[in-house]
């Protein structure tokens, strides 16, 4: 049987390479002590959010699909990341991206379970902090996953596509990243409703598995289930979304279709347009971004850092020596 952890304090001292629920929720420990950021509040130099670097093994997805499926390739891609200032690696075995053919959850495990296997060991033996997360919605992906070495469960669907999924994490003390989506977009919808309906199913269904609060992080699903009009309206309206459940938000337009029709660039070239939505989401109360270009992110945060809150950011620098 798989241990169920406890809530972890966040200032407890991290191991690299610890237990793998135990790394997941320390991590998300730093979530829950972040503030809200309302209109009237001042900003604070402990905003800053965590990174979830991508890491696709997948012969077709969008922007990097082919690149990174040699487990060793995957493992040196992790810890580039992970040196680059990522908390998370995100890694996903099926492409999600329009007019994608689903891939059989054997497939799937047969794709990602090498890919963490070899990236945790890589990262441990650097030393490098970083959680592995597993992107599916299959639970049978999802428990091979987390067996492996993957301490987060990214979901697409929401727990809502197979609801077994919650039960496995559950099981293993995951963390959970709840996504938005749906087969079909509502134009006339206000955005805040179509959230309320489909996070309060899917936290009745992780309540009912025995998923912890504090192991929950919602994402808007950025480019998925809604309109793009919708969903740079969600990115505006944060706050409210924060505030409804005070649960962590997690964002993600990274060199999404938005970001294309907006600037009229084509996927390779839209770091400019994902750093200016991604800067964004973080002042409007974002707590986890998800990106494909890492250190590109971490500079801009730092910027914006620099500027929201100047005089902790500049200490930090001089401390660097910069």
């Amino acid at each position: 049987m798989t241990e169920h952890h406890s809530p972890i304090a966040p200032d407890q001292p991290f191991a690299p390479g610890e237990p793998d629920g135990v790394a997941a929720s320390r991590l998300l420990a730093r979530l829950r002590q972040r503030p809200s950021l309302g209109a009237d509040e001042a900003w604070r130099s402990d905003r800053l959010p965590l990174l979830m670097g991508v890491l696709n093994v997948t012969p077709d997805s969008f922007s990097d699909g082919g690149q990174f499926n040699a487990p060793a390739v995957a493992a040196a891609h992790a810890c580039a990341m992970a040196r680059d200032g990522a908390d998370i690696i995100d890694v996903g075995g099926e492409s999600t991206r329009p007019g994608h053919a689903p891939t059989p959850a054997d497939e799937e495990i047969a794709r990602v379970t090498p890919a963490i296997h070899a990236a945790r060991a890589a990262l441990a033996q650097a030393g490098l902090p970083a959680v592995i997360s597993i992107d599916t919605w299959k639970a049978p992906v999802a428990s091979a996953a987390l067996a492996a070495g993957a301490g987060i469960v990214n979901d697409i669907w929401g727990l809502q596509r197979d609801p077994d999924i919650a039960r496995v994490a559950a099981g293993h003390g995951a963390g959970v990243v709840i996504m938005h989506n749906a087969e079909a977009t509502q134009p006339d919808a206000d955005v805040m409703d179509l959230f309320r309906r489909f996070f309060d199913r899917s936290l009745a269904i992780a309540a009912q598995a025995g998923v912890r609060d504090d192991c929950i992080v919602l994402d808007i699903g950025f480019g998925f289930g809604a309109t793009r009009a919708q969903h740079l309206e969600a990115i505006r309206r944060l706050p409210e979304l924060r505030a409804c459940y005070g649960l962590p938000v997690l964002v993600g337009v990274s060199r999404k279709s938005t970001i294309g029709l907006l600037t009229g660039r084509e996927v390779a070239d839209r770091l400019a347009g994902s750093l200016a939505g991604h800067s964004l989401a973080l002042a409007f109360g974002a707590d986890v971004l998800r990106v494909h270009d890492v250190a590109a992110h971490r500079d801009a945060l730092r910027i914006v850092q620099g500027v929201m809150a100047p005089e902790p950011a500049l200490a930090s620098a001089m401390e660097r020596g910069a």
